[in-house]
């Protein structure tokens, strides 16, 4: 509301052929907020779930739920309707807001008798008609900065998504952090490729937003769709994952493409380095960001921009405002160069898994006695992310990978990622995915799928195993490389799941 009344007409979201200002923006969810207390009464604390594609009435709704008191719950427009019914149930979602088309989709999938929330839907004629207050209860200062702001749904090891819960000083903590180091301006376009459901996505906009800066929304289909946007538009920067950079990389661009970049920055997972330097060369002017963040804790690390040549493979420190540590099993810290579990600590501490107690205590615990200083009795919650990492001597993070997906081959532990960093390198791969089956030696065998490279018909097995073993010890080596055609199966935030993929590969290995 502060950025509304410092650039009442500066432009804030572009959705296709909409556009809105700051102003607008600030009366439409004004409008909304009203029209949802008035469906849901007074208090504060209902979840107000939001379920539709990248535009501008998602960012609406969610931020009318907030200034109506309310806790917003953005659920990723790829869900099927069985996840947004989980996702309704378990988060107890007062009201929906959607499409009428998906409302559709979701009333055909529910079961006789089932009790469906209140919905709303963006063509209703209330929609964005009622008396506009301006006395919301979050905008009214009236609310502790500590209280439920969202509840982000990430995919679990279990297939069932849970609810990350973000307070409001999460969110704006976040917000500037973010904005600091990157930079953000009120000069600034940032391009949304990323669902808003995905805490980098939503990111996108409580970052822009704090500066004075314009978010474009993008349902983005193809490489090609990414590059006219960014070049439409005038982008200055974009923020997605692994996969879309590898598939930019491949593709085709128009000499001079994407030139208005000042930054480009990765999350979700490692970059590939042959994958970063196709990038840099054609971006020459744009500052490679590379990323590292939990939902739990919105992000954690970067690597500045001068470091990348420097150590290409680093996540980089903690962000500011925040510390990540390194410790042991014990909860003592690493020394240079030992693994350790990621443990971040600081005002981006999520508040737990919504509604799963076993699961918040398993991931959000107190911080070591020996950590804190003495004399303090109240316990701190530091998030336990479950990522393997190690920090060299000058304190620069490098991720190893997750627990539940590293693979124990022949006595070692390998990780997946490491793996596909040297396949990907190889050029001969479009996409790839490693992952451990059981194998009746070596307790795991590495297992990968590949679909060729672009322009290329049928992945060339042999040569790809031999760059392997030019590049990688034995024990890395994959057992069998299996060639795919199709695109690989991504989980609801794009990132290619390997769970998925090990899944329907459950056939024991070797003798």
């Amino acid at each position: 509301m502060k950025t509304a009344a410092l650039w009442p007409e500066r432009v804030v979201l572009a959705d296709g052929a909409v556009a809105l200002t700051y102003q607008e923006l600030r009366n439409q969810l004004y409008s909304v907020s009203s029209l949802i207390r008035l469906r849901l009464g007074p208090g504060r604390g209902h979840r107000v779930a939001v379920w539709m594609e990248q535009r501008h009435e998602f960012v609406v709704a969610c931020f009318a739920a907030s200034h109506a008191g309310a806790v917003f719950v953005p659920l990723n427009p790829v869900f099927k309707a069985q996840q947004v019914w989980h996702a309704l149930q378990d988060a107890g979602a007062a009201l929906l807001i959607t499409t009428p088309e998906r409302a559709a989709l979701l009333k055909a999938e529910l079961s006789p008798g089932a009790q469906c929330p209140q919905i709303l839907c963006v063509g209703d004629p209330a929609w964005c008609s009622a008396p506009a207050e301006q006395d919301g209860w979050y905008c009214a200062g009236s609310t502790p900065d500590t209280d439920p702001a969202a509840i982000l749904y990430t995919s679990g090891s279990t297939g069932r998504p849970k609810g990350v819960v973000l307070s409001h000083r999460n969110l704006v903590a976040g917000a500037h952090s973010v904005a600091g180091y990157l930079g953000n301006t009120a000069d600034d376009t940032l391009l949304a490729v990323l669902p808003l459901s995905f805490d980098a996505g939503f990111s996108q906009l409580t970052t822009a937003f704090s500066v004075g800066a314009k978010v474009v929304l993008m349902n983005y289909l193809l490489p090609r769709d990414v590059l006219k946007a960014i070049d439409e538009h005038q982008i200055t920067g974009l923020t997605a994952v692994p996969p879309l950079y590898i598939q930019l990389s491949q593709a085709k661009w128009p000499e001079g493409a994407g030139r208005s970049l000042r930054y480009f920055a990765n999350t979700g997972g490692r970059m590939p380095r042959a994958t970063l330097d196709v990038l840099r060369q054609r971006w020459p002017q744009a500052q490679p960001y590379l990323m590292y963040g939990l939902t739990e804790a919105f992000r954690s690390t970067y690597l500045p921009p001068e470091q990348v040549d420097i150590r290409p493979d680093s996540i980089g420190k903690a962000i500011p405002n925040a510390e990540v540590l390194v410790l042991r099993e014990d909860g003592t810290e690493c020394g240079p160069d030992e693994p350790g579990e990621l443990v971040h600590r600081g005002p981006l501490v999520a508040q737990g898994y919504w509604n799963d107690p076993d699961k918040t205590a398993e991931r959000f615990r107190p911080l070591p006695a020996g950590l804190r200083l003495p004399g303090l009795v109240l316990p701190e919650i530091a998030v336990f992310s479950g990522d393997t990492v190690r920090r060299d001597a000058e304190g620069y993070l490098y991720f190893v990978g997750r627990r539940d997906e590293m693979i124990k081959t022949s006595g070692y532990r390998v990780s997946p990622t490491e793996v596909e960093e040297v396949l990907y390198a190889s050029g001969l791969v479009g996409e790839c995915a490693a992952f451990g089956l059981p194998h009746a030696v070596l307790g795991q065998a590495i297992h990968v799928v590949a679909t060729p490279a672009a322009g290329q018909a049928v992945l060339d097995v042999a040569a790809l195993l031999a760059f392997c073993r030019q590049q990688l010890p034995a024990y890395m080596v994959p057992a069998a490389i299996e060639p795919v055609a199709e695109a690989l199966p991504r989980n609801a935030n794009d990132k290619i799941d390997r769970k998925v993929l090990a899944a329907s590969r459950t056939a024991i290995l070797g003798t």
